[in-house]
């Protein structure tokens, strides 16, 4: 077994144990990936203040995001096509989720189905989901998450088009994906990821699949998502999924604060400033850069939350001492769900809560609630001056 200490050992075992098809789906941004880099190395840019001779015993990172309770203020992001990462992926993330107390959301594009993850667990999860012209379709997703007791929903609402990613267009990742004899050449060479698919009888779109009118097998999927998503979307629309859905909602996919206001006024609980992590508008701003301008727009009277760049717990710590009250890691669970399953979800969140812990003690806290910008050095400009 490797000495796993950080998030970057994660992400190389599951480089060599997944396929490259899959591995290249997480780890690309569109066009140039000048914002999926950006999104990881903003971060870097902001400094830590320490503190010493001061009382770091009895630490707590527990925190609430959306009035549920949370062992940290972190959540697994909705990460489309999970269960192709790692056999039953979905139901796997899930569960590393709830035994270690954070919140799970799971994509509407995932492997296993909303019922497959609630049967597999005992606590409730998020549900995301996107902005689709079938009404009929949205009402019964919404309407199963409710059965299924989902606790909230996330509507994403910066996916009316997709954004080129010029990795998925060559390796034929789609929905269904195409194989080509490269792509099934490359994934002979990972037995174990194929001994694990070879054991589940879930391999494709479970929310979809039998759900979406017209979809009743794989072959039958790629006209539909061609055609389901809505490009006409607009903040009425948006009022009409929050008359589906009585419960918590979350709209995901925010990074000007005019939006954030927007999002405010059709009665979101919460709102998720993130750019997709990267993958649909090439050279857009980080989206912790973007945090400090819709904290000030916003941030009195809405929670906000980051997504979007985080790979650690000193991530998680700068956004929150910039105002966020929640952060999602979608890349650095993945990463340890292919490399070790289950037990890689844990190891990431394991990870991601030591580097939180201990930072914070450093920076003279023991709560994380109590955490604000003074325990940071921002530099002048990092989210302001732009014309």
């Amino acid at each position: 077994m490797p000495v796993i200490t950080d998030i970057e050992d994660l992400h190389r075992i599951y480089r060599r144990r997944a396929p490259r098809m899959f591995y290249d789906y997480t780890e690309s941004g569109s066009w140039t990936e000048q914002t999926f880099r950006a999104n990881k190395s903003d971060f870097s840019e902001i400094l830590f203040r320490q503190r010493v001779a001061v009382d770091m015993s009895n630490r707590t990172t527990a925190s609430r995001m959306i009035g549920q309770d949370a062992a940290m203020p972190v959540a697994l992001a909705p990460v489309g096509l999970t269960g192709m990462q790692c056999a039953d992926g979905e139901i796997k993330a899930a569960r590393a989720a709830e035994k270690f107390g954070v919140p799970y959301t799971l994509s509407t594009m995932s492997i296993c189905s909303i019922e497959d993850v609630a049967e597999h667990t005992e606590k409730p999860f998020w549900l995301q989901v996107y902005t689709l012209k079938d009404d009929d379709f949205m009402q019964r997703l919404f309407d199963r998450a409710r059965d299924a007791k989902c606790s909230a929903a996330v509507i994403t609402v910066d996916l009316q088009v997709l954004g080129q990613r010029h990795k998925d267009i060559k390796n034929g990742l789609s929905a269904p994906p195409k194989l080509t004899a490269k792509s099934v050449a490359n994934m002979v060479t990972k037995v174990q990821w194929g001994l694990g698919m070879l054991g589940t009888k879930r391999r494709f779109f479970g929310n979809i699949v039998g759900h979406a009118k017209g979809v009743s097998d794989p072959s039958s999927l790629s006209s539909w998502t061609s055609e389901a998503f809505d490009e006409a979307l607009d903040w009425d629309r948006i009022r009409q999924f929050r008359k589906m859905w009585d419960g918590p909602l979350i709209i995901k996919g925010i990074i000007d604060p005019r939006d954030a206001k927007e999002a405010l006024n059709v009665g979101a609980d919460a709102i998720v400033v993130s750019n997709h992590g990267g993958r649909q508008l090439d050279g857009a701003l980080s989206s912790i850069r973007a945090l400090p301008l819709i904290m000030d727009a916003v941030g009195d009277r809405i929670e906000v939350h980051l997504d979007s760049g985080i790979r650690s717990g000193q991530d998680v710590l700068k956004a929150l001492a910039l105002g966020a009250t929640g952060t999602y890691i979608g890349r650095a669970y993945v990463y340890g769900l292919g490399a070790m399953g289950e037990a890689g979800v844990t190891r990431a969140l394991e990870i991601i809560h030591r580097e939180l812990d201990v930072s914070m003690a450093f920076c003279g806290h023991r709560d994380i609630r109590g955490v604000d910008r003074d325990i940071l050095m921002v530099p002048k400009g990092f989210s302001d001056g732009w014309e």
